[in-house]
């Protein structure tokens, strides 16, 4: 007794090892979720009013020598201005210097705009300069630099100081005339003590300003969109614009809020004296950053760890701004990677999109204030900007700036004096090492990177690109919430610029990162077009060794789903890609046994290239294309048999113009579709089926509507007059036997599609078939009311019939004899010829106007009301079909497989690899689904081995679950384990 429950638990235990074991059904994908496209929302990443500053206005009121009247300065305090002594000079040598060592600086930035120096000017000099440069500027951005170290504080209500012409006497400036010259857009930078009252002053202007252009239009009666000009060029636009002249820019539609101000310090504070500190501060920081940083690095108590580096040795740091190669270059590198970083974290997204993203300029100064906000706060000054900026003077990436200075500083003496090579900073790779160690947490809803501005700074350089390239893609890879926070931190530029990369290392990862951002954004198809990006993955989907794989699947299904999204619905990507031979090159790759989803997608996008696009349809007819997807509607997978029912969908969509030619095509196309995939087992491939076949009916309506009457009539039973027996006939009767047969077997289909058990399905198909019965009703009504005017049908309309004279039909078709069963009349109307059935027979037989091509035949006549169909010929459809080419036919039925399909790239790539990872990686989701399925299995057969011993004591008569059936089952099947019963009938 022992031995055999010892051997009943091996068993037990084998059955469970077992079931751990067993494939899972009916789990996939198509299976789980509903077939619907997921709602990616795309955020505004692109830089819509992209501007440039063109004119800078250079306003210096120094007066080198005199110092204004109400400043008491110190003995010794700061003097330098552009990092020039005055004292070292002439007053005026000094004065002119330092205005064009200032414009040197600004060049750095922005080198092709348009400078213009003011130097210690009157009240007429700047309006006359600012004036200028707007009229100039027109819609573009000015910028207004004014230095007023050599003059009194602001006023309180604003006003700045200028010099008469004696300079005898301060003259006040008003801020609402300054931006009555200026204009907008534009952008003003103060560098002078009590900065913040300009600020506070120019706000209030602006609004004056906009409230008195409002009542002026009121008075005038224009509208307040309706621009007005007064004797000057005429400014709009979505950002702030003004007319050249004041009377000009009073009517006009100027928005003088949106300007950007730039302010050394607050309304109640003075600028620092610190002698070791440049007078111009403010403007240092500005303008020349990295300087202005390693000058005061010197003076912080932490440069002490390199001791020897002094200010003259600062002056001989080798190297030039612009060569990353060097150590000032690096530097410089570094310091725009930290300040755009601190930017993307504390700024709303828009604001960092207006300051750092829409002009260089402007992103650069803005780049830069952050340095001097946390220079100055260190004086007890705060700068100011409108628009106002949080406070970032505290942020942790300051710190890596001041380890990377001071690493830098610690090689600089061996350098100069030794001559050693310079060691580039680790900063860089250390912050990638932090990206990845962000992509390694194990935890989905977190913060954004902060690392991930430098990213893409990091692309820039060829020692580090592939390795931020292969982080970019896995941070890209994490869903459309990350693609879209890699847009609107500008990566865009970055990797479109990089398609014209020739490394072939880089190329898994940039097909990779460019699949995520088509999935998410397919407006990209427009930029990349226009760069001639397509090339690139014509390149890649031909390249079947591309080295290294640092993601899972294939670059090459990547770049055949990147080329399907840019010629998707876009008739410029449709002929760039037909003119780099997408077709043949898809068609050469169909037969790749081992990647199903390269199939899928290689079907997917020839059906996207020949959609509503002639061209590249007769190029796959020229290679054989429908014939070459034929073996894909017997793949094992059912993605790859939906996609090319979907291709050869298009493949007949795509011909407006019909033609014997295009229609025999078609016509073999189709019934090769429905006679292979008409009983699929997917659903999904019978709903593609549906809506491929669909075209037929809307292309050939007047055939599929006389089929319908004929098979569906009551009265077509009715016994057929006696067929003339002739050799004319006989051999007409084959040619218009395949012709009924054809649409009568593709309208069979429709109603057994329409009975399908899958709902989707037969709803599809119903909608197919209810679209015909309605054209078919139509043609009834209209054939009544025709019937009553040629009294009854009884007479023929008809014309003898010519022998020259015949409509349409099939090549090796017999041209049809005439009877006076069926008529075909010819109506001559408004410009259109018309040929009528009537039938004597059937009051429900269909008389359609049609006409045959290049044509103006009589009548003919048909023996029986079985030729219905066949009277009318591929031929004459053709013309029916053209006629209605002009306006574009809308389906009928429509599937979300497509989009279904592109989510598949939209989100994470580790779902599309669970199934094959299950057994291995423990820590998946289909694993744990997999063991917890397991252990109910368990528990299930465990609660049935002890119900079995419990029957053989007493009945087990619990009644679970009843149901009548409307007929006897001949086949129950229970699922053992869910409470599931199925069955069928005969």
């Amino acid at each position: 007794m022992i031995e055999t429950t010892e051997q009943s638990k091996d068993s037990n235990d084998a059955e469970d090892e077992d079931d751990a074991l067993l494939p899972i059904c009916f789990n996939c994908e198509r299976h789980l979720d509903k077939i619907v496209g997921i709602n990616c929302t795309t955020q505004s990443w692109r830089v819509r009013d992209r501007m440039k500053t063109v004119s800078v206005a250079l306003v210096l009121c120094l007066n080198i020598g005199v110092d204004p009247p109400d400043v008491v300065k110190i003995d010794k305090c700061a003097r330098a201005e552009c990092w020039i002594n005055p004292a070292s000079y002439s007053p005026g040598k000094a004065l002119e210097m330092i205005g064009y060592q200032l414009q040197k600086q600004y060049e750095r930035w922005q080198p092709r705009a348009r400078y213009r120096h003011s130097l210690d000017p009157t009240m007429e000099d700047v309006k006359k300069l600012c004036t200028s440069l707007r009229r100039n500027a027109k819609e573009e951005r000015v910028l207004f630099h004014y230095n007023g170290h050599g003059v009194p504080r602001p006023t309180a209500n604003g006003e700045i100081w200028v010099f008469n012409r004696t300079f005898t006497q301060y003259i006040p400036l008003s801020i609402y005339d300054l931006q009555t010259w200026m204009g907008a857009p534009s952008i003003y930078v103060y560098d002078c003590s009590n900065a913040g009252i300009i600020v506070n002053s120019f706000n209030t202007f602006a609004e004056q300003h906009e409230s008195e252009m409002e009542q002026m239009r009121n008075r005038s009666g224009s509208t307040a969109g309706q621009p007005h000009t007064t004797g000057g060029d005429l400014q709009s636009g979505d950002d702030s614009r003004v007319s050249p002249s004041p009377s000009a820019g009073a009517a006009g539609t100027t928005t003088y809020r949106n300007c950007i101000q730039l302010a050394a310090c607050a309304a109640d504070q003075l600028l620092p004296m610190n002698p070791n500190l440049p007078a111009d501060l403010f403007t240092s920081c500005l303008t020349t950053p990295v300087k202005m940083a390693l000058r005061w690095f010197t003076l912080q108590s932490t440069s002490q760890l390199v001791p020897e580096v002094t200010e003259e040795l600062i002056e001989k740091i080798p190297g030039q701004l612009n060569d990353r190669r060097t150590m000032m270059g690096e530097l410089n590198w570094i310091f725009t990677a930290i300040t755009d970083t601190i930017a993307w974290n504390t700024l709303r997204p828009e604001l960092f999109q207006k300051l750092f993203r829409q002009d260089l300029l402007v992103a650069s100064l803005f780049r830069n204030f952050l340095l001097a906000e946390r220079i100055l706060r260190a004086y007890d000054c705060t700068p100011i900007s409108s628009p106002a900026l949080p406070p970032s003077y505290r942020h942790p990436m300051w710190s890596a700036w001041d380890l990377a200075l001071d690493q830098a500083l610690a090689q600089l003496p061996d350098i100069l004096e030794k001559g050693k090579p310079f060691q580039h900073s680790p900063f860089f790779e250390e912050q990638l090492t932090a990206f990845q160690v962000w992509l390694e947490g194990s935890t989905e809803q977190r913060s954004p990177p902060e690392q991930l501005p430098i990213v893409l700074q990091v692309l820039l350089s060829q020692v580090h690109r592939l390795r931020a390239l292969e982080l970019l893609g896995h941070f890209v890879d994490l869903g459309p919430w990350a693609v879209n926070l890699a847009l609107s931190v500008g990566i865009f530029p970055y990797v479109l610029k990089l398609l014209q990369s020739s490394a072939k290392e880089l190329r898994p990862c940039l097909v990779f990162i460019w699949a995520k951002i088509v999935a998410v954004d397919g407006t990209c198809q427009i930029d990349l077009i226009r760069e001639q990006g397509h090339k690139y993955f014509l390149s890649a989907l031909q390249d079947t060794n591309p080295g290294g794989q640092p993601f899972k699947g294939n670059h090459r299904t990547y770049a055949a789903f990147v080329l399907a999204s840019i010629v998707h619905n876009f008739p410029n990507g449709q002929s760039s890609a037909l003119q780099g031979q997408l077709v043949s090159i898809c068609l050469d790759q169909l037969n790749d046994d081992s990647n199903p989803l390269l199939r899928q997608w290689l079907a997917i996008c020839l059906g996207h290239l020949w959609q509503n696009y002639e061209q590249a349809r007769w190029s796959g007819v020229r290679d054989n294309a429908n014939e070459k997807l034929y073996p894909l509607l017997s793949d094992p997978y059912p993605e790859v048999r939906a996609a090319a029912v979907y291709a050869l969908g298009t493949f007949i969509s795509s011909v407006k113009q019909r033609s014997d030619h295009a229609n025999n095509i078609d016509r073999s196309t189709a019934m090769h579709l429905f006679m292979t995939v008409s009983n699929d087992m997917s659903p999904l491939v019978r709903m593609e089926l549906i809506a491929a076949l669909q075209w037929m009916v809307l292309f050939f309506e007047t055939q599929f509507a006389s089929t319908f009457l004929q098979l569906d009539s009551p009265e077509r039973s009715i016994a057929n007059p006696m067929k003339r027996v002739s050799s004319t006939s006989n051999i007409l009767g084959v040619g218009k036997s395949v012709m009924v047969g054809f649409f009568q077997k593709l309208w069979n289909g429709f109603i057994a599609l329409s009975k399908d058990p899958f709902p989707e399905v037969a709803t599809m198909a119903q909608k197919v078939v209810d679209y015909v019965r309605a054209d078919s009703a139509k043609e009834v009504t209209v054939c009544d009311k025709g019937s009553h005017y040629h009294g009854g049908g009884a007479a023929s309309v008809s014309l003898p019939p010519s022998p020259n004279t015949r409509v349409g039909f099939l090549a090796g078709e017999s041209p049809p004899t005439h009877s006076g069963g069926m008529h075909v009349s010819t109506d001559n109307g408004t410009g259109t010829h018309h040929h009528r059935l009537v039938n004597q027979q059937t009051p429900l037989a269909m008389k359609k106007r049609i006409h045959a091509v290049g044509h103006d035949s009589p009548s003919t006549d048909y023996t029986d009301g079985q030729d219905k169909a066949a009277a009318y010929t591929l031929s004459s459809a053709s013309s029916s079909a053209a006629s209605s080419a002009a306006t574009p036919l809308k389906p009928i039925v429509t599937t979300q497989f497509i989009e279904w399909s592109v989510s598949f790239f939209a989100q994470p790539s580790k779902r599309m690899h669970e199934t094959k990872a299950a057994g291995t990686d423990h820590n998946s989701y289909e694993f744990l689904i997999r063991k917890s399925r397991w252990l109910r299995n368990k528990e299930v057969r465990a609660e049935g081995r002890l119900q079995r011993k419990k029957a053989i004591f007493k009945r087990l008569d619990v009644q679970s679950w009843s149901c009548r059936t409307q007929h006897a089952p001949t086949i129950i099947k229970l699922n053992p384990y869910d409470e599931q019963v199925a069955f069928a009938y005969k």
